[in-house]
């Protein structure tokens, strides 16, 4: 069964081959490194420049187990177990996400664009994603941060800043918590009123004329029929 790694392997490394007499194999072994790895440490060609860091002050050996791996090349070392149990909390459940320094010049940009393309969501997810503050989303909200200028908005997923499943999981918390919109009045038609025959649209009938409405050309061809027959019988007498 494997064994965790001492604190700073390398810097331990150079510790043992200063101060002790284990062989390579035994200090690869517990420093999980290379065998050809430690005795390039030896012959100075790695690790130029690190410090050796003491084992035993750290707890992680102690005297009597390194005198018996001197006494016994086919001894093992392994980490002493520590004294006191720390409880490490889950990264990523409490607290800000960690952002590289490498990419934290990106996170303006990638405020921006979430900004922009996901308006639905609050400052605390935004902190959440990215691992910023309230005041650097407030400045960009505002266009008051010191680069407004020269950003241009990014993709968080594609700088690194946080994971696909991230950014859909406050996107789709986001949306839940919007408040449902009202009846905002005309909708479209049902596809069983569009898609009828025309023999089945029924079409309004025309109004009936009221009988006080005169009929304009019937009145004048009454009176030409009598102004007609008024000259004819004058003709007759």
């Amino acid at each position: 069964m494997a064994t965790a790694a001492p604190l700073m392997p390398k810097a331990t490394a150079v510790w043992l081959l200063d101060n002790t007499a284990l062989s390579f194999d035994q200090i690869a072994d517990f420093c999980k490194l290379h065998p050809l790895e430690v005795k390039a440490i030896a012959d100075g060609d790695a690790a130029q420049g690190i410090k050796g860091l003491d084992p035993i002050t750290t707890g992680q050996l102690t005297r009597e187990q390194i005198a018996a791996a001197e006494a016994n090349p086919a001894i093992r070392l392994a980490l002493t177990p520590p004294k006191v149990a720390v409880h490490t909390p889950e990264r990523g459940k409490k607290g800000p996400r960690y952002t590289p320094v490498s990419r934290r010049q990106d996170r303006p940009n990638a405020i921006l664009w979430l900004v922009r393309n996901h308006p639905e969501l609050k400052d605390s997810a935004i902190m959440r994603l990215v691992g910023t503050t309230k005041s650097t989303i407030a400045s960009i909200r505002d266009r008051t941060h010191w680069n407004s200028a020269n950003l241009s908005p990014m993709d968080p997923v594609t700088l690194g800043l946080c994971s696909q499943i991230d950014l859909d999981l406050e996107v789709s918390r986001a949306n839940k918590e919007k408040p449902q919109l009202g009846d905002t009045g005309a909708t479209l038609l049902p596809a069983s009123e569009t898609t009828r025959k025309e023999s089945e649209i029924v079409t309004p009938a025309e109004p009936e004329k009221k009988s006080d409405d005169l009929d304009v050309s019937a009145v004048f061809a009454k009176l030409k029929q009598l102004g007609g027959k008024h000259d004819k019988d004058e003709d007759d007498e």
